[in-house]
């Protein structure tokens, strides 16, 4: 078995329709780590990981708190706001592992089991305090360039999903095929891929390139496979297409700037933890 590493880009969004809160915390028993343990990295390093490893293992290397809060509700930078300063600079390795009684029968646990752990470690470790607003923010509508014409990287799905928790479910004894979304994107060049999606997931997931919500308002139904080739807006390399021109040019969809209400979670407060 492999370590999954984390991937805000590519993980199932389970904030879609929040209400406002004054704790992240809901009542009840909440999951969490068997153990944990927190310390302060001070190697002055750029990179960070934060994986996930057979035995319920969560393994974070030089990570910061706001980066931690983004993965732990799934959040896109523009979609968190306030916190002391300390949580985008201050680094921690971070070493927790789950019940074997929460593992499934692989010895692994889903991303999404590991992000409500985290956020409950985020509360104890760190108090994290935290509320939800919905607010009117720049967005993005995506919309159909040219009616009735999809672009030449843009094709309706023919096949049937078989992977657990895709967006279409296949009958029983159909040929399946595994549908999802990957994506990688460096500082020269950027790639989304995706299999039997629709149209309202490839707008979320044009939202983590463009900086802000993209909201489907094509009007498509139905999955598509796409792919989708861009520089990014910082990249030295300028010979590539940017990603309106590459949304237009290869999906055939337009992205026109507006406004929209977007959930957005607010930082109260957070302190610095206590050493281990």
């Amino acid at each position: 078995m492999r370590a999954v590493r984390f991937s805000v880009f590519a993980l199932p969004f389970l904030v879609s329709a929040v209400v406002s809160s004054q704790v992240v915390r809901s009542d009840g028993p909440q999951p969490q780590f068997e153990v944990a343990t927190v310390r302060l990295n001070k190697s002055g390093d750029a990179g960070a990981a934060l994986d996930l490893r057979p035995g319920g293992r969560l393994v974070g290397r030089n990570q910061m708190v706001r980066n931690l809060i983004r993965i732990a509700f799934n959040l896109r930078p523009h979609e968190m706001v306030g916190g002391p300063a300390w949580i985008d600079a201050d680094r921690f390795d971070i070493a927790a592992k789950s019940a074997e009684a929460d593992l499934d029968a692989n010895g692994m646990m889903p991303p999404e089991q590991f992000m409500l752990r985290l956020r409950v470690l985020l509360e104890d470790r760190f108090q994290l305090k935290a509320h939800w607003e919905t607010r009117e923010v720049p967005a993005y509508a995506l919309v159909v360039a040219a009616a009735g014409k999809l672009g030449p990287k843009l094709k309706v799905h023919t096949g049937i999903c078989g992977r657990a928790g895709s967006e279409i479910v296949p009958p029983p004894g159909s040929p399946t095929s595994h549908c999802g979304v990957t994506a990688n994107r460096t500082p020269t060049s950027g790639t989304v891929i995706g299999t039997g999606i629709r149209m309202d997931t490839i707008a979320r997931n044009l939202s983590n390139a463009a900086g802000r919500t993209v909201f489907d308002t094509t009007g498509l139904t139905g999955a598509f496979d796409f792919e989708l080739l861009f520089t990014p807006e910082q990249s030295p390399d300028t010979t590539g297409p940017s990603l309106f021109t590459a949304v237009q040019e290869q999906l055939g969809l337009r992205l026109e700037p507006g406004r929209g209400p977007v959930d957005v979670l607010v930082i109260d407060s957070a302190e610095r933890p206590s050493p281990d």
